[in-house]
């Protein structure tokens, strides 16, 4: 299984807007909270995994 890493860019009520940090890209990923760790914030690294998101 592949591993990405994310930045939270926003938070915008229920959905989050990731940006891929482990590749080149400029497209933001619209996500729903309810699949992400309660406790992120703006700024924050995410790890994706096993169709998992995990704080770094």
């Amino acid at each position: 299984m592949e591993t990405w890493y994310y930045q939270v860019v926003s938070i915008e009520g229920d959905y989050a807007n990731l940006k891929r940090t482990d590749m080149e890209s400029n497209d933001l990923k619209l996500v729903a909270r309810a699949l992400l760790p309660a406790e992120i914030y703006e700024g924050c690294i995410l790890k994706y995994e096993w169709m998992q998101y995990f704080m770094q």
